[in-house]
């Protein structure tokens, strides 16, 4: 089963909380929130995931 990430936006301009990624089989395993880019700020320093 391909993993699934919640990463949250913590710029405080962003009207954005939160997401959930949901990665395909075909995504390499040393992709991480680094190489995202926020949905709605398109920022990329202020991701950071959220450990459960």
């Amino acid at each position: 089963m391909p993993r699934t990430e919640e990463i949250e936006c913590t710029n405080d301009d962003c009207e954005l909380d939160m997401f959930e990624n949901h990665y395909t089989y075909d995504v390499p395993e040393d992709l991480g929130v680094e190489d995202l880019v926020c949905p709605y700020c398109t920022e990329t320093e202020s991701l950071e995931p959220i450990e459960l």
